[in-house]
């Protein structure tokens, strides 16, 4: 055996250890969401607490160290779509120099913290009250505080402590590129929500009414089979907010929430959520049990989300399809319902207070009002006990609406509970790197329009599969955006493909 191959093999062994260790956090973390009694939640955050803090330190070995050093360098030049090896070097070794950063007790801690935290925010959001949840959330900023100054973010004036977040998240992204390009993603889509509420209104009473949730996830699951979901290989279940978590390309599972009296929430979730499944599915199995068997980034993730969620899911052609099908579902509420009244219904834009609920143009408003509130809070601009008031401000200032409670405004998301600062914005990313990725798929495939009006998926889901699922973390995402659309991330595009879509829809 030559010493190359022998380092590798040992690489590996070690990182598999990490992986699995972490693996069982997630099964443990799921659990906690979906199944999990109240009665068991001190116990859990202690056992995330270990095992997070046992798959830190197994990753960032001494030896782990010594064998990348030893490696990198026979694989400086090596293209890391063409060598599995060459990729998995870099992003150990990224990964590993990120990790060495932080100590192992602050990793505890931080899990520890995040899944008291979370508990805390089911109960205060049941009860709306954002002060019993308050001190949770003053604990994970100040952890956050400090995990940014362990792991550093670099000089200069534009440097801040966000940038050490975003990264995780968003490997390779700067606050300094990311707020730019939000600010003229608003100035752009404030005058067109504008102009929209100034047109007719679209009609969605269709959406509204009694819609039983068990009949929703039936047509939520018969579509996400359609897409490529493959329940031998994952379930959907239900949690206080929808999420995805992967163990392996062989156990990806889903989660959703259902609203009785609205249709669509639960729906389009699925939907989203399926996108990530989808991705997590499609990675390829010999990159199992390494840093490389998940997405290129949260970002990049979220492109494909919102791609099924949206640039299939709510396109006329998908509805051609499946409206009929969803009239025998729901035969009172939608069988004199019109195939085009569904499909406008499904696309209204109007200024909500819930984020998983909103529209594809009001959207990113909420996801920049949640970039800059983040980052005052852990730039230190904006203290955990002004946190309501300045979010009910931002919501009047982007949206103009205000929530009428602290549960359908600060208290919504399960993101701060989580301690996941900086992952906020990775929701717009995504968003806009959806469209060119859907434009080149629409180039290569010929009708795609044609193809998803009857049903036939599999072309896109696999063309998606082996543009972007298969590699996993290989390249980091603007790089494999560039690789497959021959574009780099802007706002244009995503902004020409809402003008001409809801020009058409409300006649502007």
């Amino acid at each position: 055996m030559n010493q190359p191959t022998s380092k590798l093999r040992q690489l590996k062994a070690h990182l598999a250890e990490a992986a699995d260790l972490e693996a069982a956090a997630a099964v443990l973390s799921w659990d906690q969401e979906t199944f999990m009694p109240e009665g068991g939640a001190a116990a859990r955050s202690r056992q995330l607490s270990t095992l997070q803090r046992l798959a830190h330190r197994a990753f960032t070995r001494d030896d782990v160290g010594a064998l990348l050093d030893d490696l990198a360098p026979q694989f400086d030049d090596d293209d890391p779509l063409s060598n599995d090896d060459a990729a998995l070097v870099r992003v150990a070794q990224r990964d590993y120099e990120r990790k060495r950063k932080l100590p192992s007790d602050l990793v505890a801690r931080l899990a520890q913290t995040a899944s008291e935290a979370k508990e805390a925010w089911k109960a205060a959001r049941a009860e709306d009250d954002f002060d019993a949840f308050a001190p949770h959330l003053r604990r994970l900023v100040e952890l956050n505080r400090e995990k940014a100054e362990a792991i550093g973010y670099g000089a200069g004036g534009d440097a801040t402590p966000y940038d050490a977040l975003l990264d995780e998240y968003e490997p390779g992204a700067r606050t300094a590129d990311v707020a730019p390009l939000f600010e003229q993603l608003r100035d752009d889509l404030v005058p067109l929500v504008n102009a929209i509420g100034e047109a007719e209104p679209v009609d969605d009473a269709c959406l509204r009414g009694e819609f039983a949730p068990d009949v929703q996830q039936a047509a939520g699951e018969e579509v996400i089979r359609a897409f490529g979901y493959d329940f031998g290989r994952g379930r959907q279940d239900r949690s206080a907010h929808p999420f995805t978590t992967s163990f392996s390309t062989g156990d990806v599972r889903l989660t959703t929430r259902f609203d009785p009296q609205f249709f669509g929430a639960g729906f389009f979730a699925t939907l989203h959520e399926a996108g990530h499944g989808l991705y997590e599915q499609g990675v390829a199995e010999e990159l199992e049990r390494t840093p490389l068997a998940e997405g290129a980034s949260l970002g990049l993730h979220e492109s494909q989300s919102r791609l099924w969620e949206n640039l299939v899911g709510r396109s006329r052609a998908f509805w051609r399809w499946y409206f009929p099908t969803l009239q025998e579902h729901f035969p009172q509420q939608l069988s004199d319902v019109s195939e085009e009244s569904f499909y406008r219904a499904a696309n209204r834009v109007e200024p909500s207070l819930i984020r998983v609920e909103a529209d594809e143009v009001t959207y990113n408003l909420h996801v920049m009002l949640r970039f800059e509130i983040e980052r005052a809070l852990i730039e230190g601009r904006l203290a955990v006990k002004d946190l309501p008031e300045r979010w009910n401000a931002a919501m009047d200032d982007y949206l103009g609406v205000v929530p009428d409670s602290d549960a359908n405004g600060v208290l919504q998301d399960v993101h701060w509970p989580m301690g996941a600062f900086g992952y906020f914005p990775t929701y717009t990313l995504g968003t806009l790197m959806s469209v060119p990725l859907f434009r080149q798929a629409r180039a290569d495939l010929g009708d795609l329009d044609a193809q998803l009006a009857r049903g036939a998926f599999t072309p896109l889901r696999e063309w998606l599969r082996e543009h972007i699922h298969r590699h996993g973390r290989k390249l980091q995402a603007a790089d494999l955006l560039e690789r497959v659309t021959g574009e780099t991330l802007s706002a244009g595009p995503w902004l020409n493909y809402a003008h001409e879509k809801f020009s058409a829809i409300y006649g502007l």
